[in-house]
């Protein structure tokens, strides 16, 4: 059996790490895969990334890095994604995943105005939902968790938008008949977001924020993360049958 790969751009803090693990483990945890079902690629320490044939699908992470940085294993990320989106490989980019998909496709990507989105937020699924074979499931509104100061402003050509929070239009994108992704956290716990909030809160409070709050609304969101696991149950099933 080909194994899911997990893409990784980047690693979690390291005071985060020491408390609840990296990246690799939480998609792994939260889509209910065996280790053994799954290839991790660390590609910001410049690992490289095997044929889009010798693998069932991947699983895009975030990163503390920025797409519009542009740095070189970044863009030799999109160019795989490219070859991969022509190969019809099932994919899922979160967070930077999810603008490196869209900035790969032709997408715009840059700074969202008004600043960082940040903590459990109400994700609003679109009628254009209606006819995606993941997507239609999700109810009209979810939680999910966010952090995030770059964002998908323009969608690829050809894009279809099926959710947004109230800040964020393009909360998760439909490229293709294999490729989805989101700007929402699936694999986040509520004590990974609670960590992310209490590292993340004297920078919200000089934007204006209140990360009190934001840490007493966090809240588990088992609808975002059971997205994930409908995607790596079976990577194939995120495909549109041809013809609708």
């Amino acid at each position: 059996m080909k194994p899911i790969l997990i893409i990784r751009t980047g690693r979690a803090p390291a005071h985060i790490r020491g408390r609840f693990g990296d990246f690799p483990q939480w998609f792994r945890v939260a889509a209910r895969l065996a280790s053994t079902r799954t290839r991790s690629v660390d590609v910001e320490s410049g690992e490289t990334l095997p044929p889009p044939q010798d693998i069932a699908g991947a699983i895009i992470t975030g990163s503390a890095a920025m797409v519009t940085e542009r740095a070189a294993w970044s863009e030799r990320t999109a160019g795989w994604i490219r070859a991969a989106m022509d190969a019809e490989l099932p994919m899922f980019g979160v967070c930077f995943g999810h603008q490196l998909m869209a900035h790969a496709l032709g997408g715009k990507v840059d700074y969202l105005p008004g600043g960082r989105e940040m903590g459990t937020q109400t994700i609003t699924r679109l009628a254009a939902a209606e006819g995606d074979i993941l997507a239609a499931s999700l109810p009209p509104q979810f939680r999910a968790h966010t952090t995030h100061e770059q964002s998908v402003l323009e969608p690829p050509p050809g894009a279809v938008v099926l959710a947004r929070s109230e800040r964020d239009p393009n909360q998760l994108l439909r490229y293709g008949p294999q490729a989805l992704s989101s700007q929402f956290h699936p694999e986040f716990s509520a004590d990974v977001m609670r960590a992310y909030v209490v590292r993340k809160r004297e920078a919200m409070r000089r934007e204006g924020g209140d990360p009190q709050r934001v840490y007493r609304d966090i809240a588990a969101t088992p609808i975002a993360r059971r997205l994930l696991q409908r995607f790596a149950l079976r990577p194939g099933l995120g495909k549109i049958p041809r013809g609708r």
